[in-house]
């Protein structure tokens, strides 16, 4: 199989995220003195430790392709414009905040698109030993099994799922009137720090639907692909057409999209 089929992209990925995972789960539980990247973003070793593994082994596999990673930015393949259009977009600690205080929601996060479309993602969560991944018109699936998005048909019945920005505290006025909007809508709505792993209880049906802005690509990368390959629907918050760098996603099983809409259409949202 070519470098570029999806599936070929997709069992790499999983190699890697297992072994960056082994990394965070050695050091879940310890005592941690994180850095500030912002007044309430925080960066540890084993973000970093994560992170140079993942490189080295994207490098050693797959020299010509480029990476854009969380910790380190924007990393061209060894042969830059002439090697397979192939970018990893990786983060190695989604949830660094829950790691710090040891609240057992993190992982590692692994996204791969080839000529610019969405071909492999993997999502693994040491804590509990589960692995999501999906591979482009493959479908996806939670260690090895089909998963698939959840059939409930109203948001009044449905579990959703959000996160808050880094620049809550300065901006206000983006965040919590939509979280008042479907707090006042939905059956329930929890915020446990992981968009990338709130994507995949979505696409395994244990959340219903996810809206969040300010997220950057590396939160959505595989996500959103598991997402889609598990049959649900991913756009902006208008109901356009996602984009990674469009810095805000609405996500659901498919039957809730149009409902979750509206709901954001009509919610306050001063700047």
């Amino acid at each position: 199989m070519s470098a570029l089929d999806p599936r070929v992209l997709r069992d790499a990925a999983t190699e890697l995220a297992r072994a960056a995972g082994a990394i965070l789960r050695e050091g879940h539980g310890r005592a941690h003195r994180p850095e500030r990247k912002g007044r309430i973003d925080l960066v540890t070793e084993y973000d970093r430790r994560s992170e140079a593994l993942l490189l080295e082994g994207i490098r050693r596999r797959f020299p010509g392709h480029a990476i854009l990673a969380e910790e380190s930015g924007a990393h061209a393949g060894e042969a830059a414009g002439a090697a397979d259009p192939v970018r990893w977009i990786v983060d190695p600690l989604d949830g660094t905040t829950n790691f710090a205080h040891n609240y057992p929601f993190f992982g590692v996060s692994i996204g791969v698109e080839a000529e610019g479309r969405p071909a492999a993602g993997v999502v693994y969560d040491p804590v509990r030993d589960e692995l999501f991944a999906a591979a482009a018109g493959q479908g996806a699936t939670l260690n090895g099994e089909p998963i698939r998005v959840s059939d409930i048909a109203r948001v009044e019945d449905g579990l959703l799922v959000t996160g808050f920005p880094y620049d809550v505290r300065e901006h206000p006025g983006r965040t919590l009137p939509l979280f008042q909007a479907f707090l006042m809508r939905a059956q329930a709505i929890r915020r446990d720090g992981s968009a990338a792993l709130n994507l995949c209880y979505l696409a395994c049906g244990r959340f219903d639907g996810f809206w969040e802005i300010s997220l950057s690509p590396w939160d959505m990368a595989a996500g959103t692909l598991i997402v889609r390959e598990a049959g649900g629907l991913v756009t902006a918050y208008d109901g356009g057409e996602f984009h990674l760098d469009g810095r805000q996603i609405l996500a659901s099983n498919g039957t809730l999209h149009e409902e979750m809409r509206a709901i954001i259409a009509g919610a306050r949202q001063p700047g």
